[in-house]
C-alpha cells in the first residue's frame, strides 16, 4: 500500500513538472531577434549563426533565434541598437562596443587611441577585471552580458596616398562611426572625419563623396572595398572592436534556469569561436587575408613602432580627455593589465 501510494505521488509529481514545463515553454516567443550590424558571412556575423544554431539545437527548439543583419530592426543606426534592447524592440544581440558606447560611456575604452597594441592586450582587457568590471556596468542597464567575440583592430584605408605619418593624413574626409571620440582623435590628425552608418559608407566610398574610412580587415575584404577605390591600406592598430554577445533583461528572466544555461554556455562557445574567425589571416604567423587583399592591387603599409608613436604622442590630449570621461580607474587598470600581458 505505501509502495503504490509512494509511485503514485512520484507520477503526480513527475507530471506536474511536465505541466509546468509545458505551460512554462508555451509561454516562449516563436522567434527570438537577433540583431547584429553586419552580414552572416563576416566573423561577426558567423558568431551569430553559430550562437544560434547551438541555442537552437541544446533547447530542442524552445529558442528559436532569427538573426537580423544591417541592425534592419532600428532601420539600420548602429548607435540605437543598445537602446532598442533595453525597450525589448530587440530581443538579442552581438553588438560593438563602439556602437553601443554613446549609451555606455565605458566601452569607450576600447577606442582610446593606441592603448591596445596587440592582440594579448585585448585579450587581457576582455578576459580579465576589465572585462569583468564592464559586463557590472552593462548589468545594470537592462541587458545580460554572456561573452566576448571580437570585430578586430580597425586600420585605415584611403583613395589617395599610402599613409605613413599625420601629416599623410591631413585634410582626408573619412568615414568614421557615431562616436565623438572618432571625432575628436581624426581631428586631431587633421583630417575631416564624418559620421555615417555603415549602409552608407559603402554609396559614399564609391561616390568619392569621402576618401577613406577605418574598419577590420575582415570588413574591408569581406565588402571588398578595394573595388570602391580603396587602395591604399594602412595597418596601425589604433583601436580594436571586441564584440558582446547579449540578451534583454526580460527576456532572459522568461526563460528557465536550465535555458539560461544552455544559452550562456552557448554564447561562450561562440564567442571563442568567432575570435578565431576573427584573426584568421591577419597575424604574423598568418598573413592569408592580406596577401589576398594585396592580389587586388592593395598597397598596404604597415607602420612600425616608431611611426605608430607619432600618431600616439598627436592623439595623446584626446587620450587624457576621455580617460577622465571613461573613469580614470578603469582605464589605469587597463593600462596595468595591458603591462603585465
Amino acid at each position: 500500500m505505501k509502495l503504490s501510494k509512494l509511485l503514485g505521488a512520484a507520477a503526480f509529481a513527475a507530471a506536474a513538472l511536465s505541466t509546468t514545463g509545458a505551460v512554462h515553454a508555451a509561454d516562449y516567443k516563436s522567434e527570438y531577434k537577433l540583431s547584429i550590424v553586419v552580414g552572416t558571412t563576416f566573423p561577426w556575423g558567423q558568431g551569430a549563426v553559430i550562437w544560434s544554431d547551438l541555442v537552437r539545437e541544446r533547447t530542442n527548439g524552445r529558442i528559436n533565434i532569427k538573426i537580423y543583419p544591417g541592425t534592419s530592426l532600428v532601420q539600420g543606426d548602429q548607435t540605437r541598437e543598445f537602446t532598442a534592447i533595453r525597450q525589448g524592440v530587440i530581443d538579442m544581440a552581438i553588438g560593438s562596443t563602439i556602437n553601443w558606447s554613446p549609451q555606455v560611456k565605458e566601452l569607450n575604452l576600447f577606442s582610446l587611441p593606441f592603448l591596445m597594441p596587440d592582440y594579448p592586450a585585448i585579450d587581457a582587457l576582455t578576459q580579465g577585471k576589465v572585462g569583468a568590471q564592464l559586463f557590472e556596468i552593462l548589468s545594470q542597464k537592462g541587458v545580460v552580458p554572456l561573452a566576448w567575440g571580437e570585430n578586430g583592430y580597425r586600420q585605415l584605408s584611403n583613395s589617395k596616398h599610402a599613409v605613413q605619418t599625420p601629416q599623410d593624413i591631413k585634410g582626408m574626409k573619412l568615414r568614421v562611426v557615431g562616436s565623438p571620440l572618432y571625432i575628436d582623435t581624426f581631428t586631431a590628425l587633421g583630417a575631416n572625419p564624418t559620421q555615417m552608418s555603415w549602409a552608407d559608407a559603402q554609396p559614399a566610398l564609391a561616390s568619392g563623396a569621402v576618401d577613406g574610412q577605418e574598419n577590420p580587415l575582415s570588413i574591408y575584404a569581406g565588402a571588398k572595398l578595394y573595388d570602391v577605390a580603396q587602395k591604399y591600406l594602412t595597418l596601425w592598430n589604433y583601436v580594436a572592436d571586441p564584440l558582446i554577445f547579449v540578451v534583454n533583461k526580460e527576456v532572459w528572466g522568461s526563460w528557465t534556469p536550465e535555458d539560461q544555461k544552455i544559452v550562456r554556455e552557448a554564447a561562450l562557445e561562440a564567442g571563442k569561436r568567432e575570435i578565431v574567425i576573427a584573426r584568421q589571416g591577419v597575424t604574423a604567423t598568418d598573413d592569408s587575408l592580406l596577401k589576398d587583399i594585396e592580389g587586388h592591387g592593395v598597397t598596404v603599409t604597415t607602420l612600425s613602432p616608431e611611426q605608430i608613436g607619432a600618431f600616439a604622442k598627436v592623439t595623446q590630449p584626446v587620450f587624457d580627455k576621455w580617460a577622465k570621461q571613461i573613469g580614470p580607474d578603469l582605464v589605469k587598470q587597463a593600462q596595468a593589465d595591458i603591462a603585465k600581458r
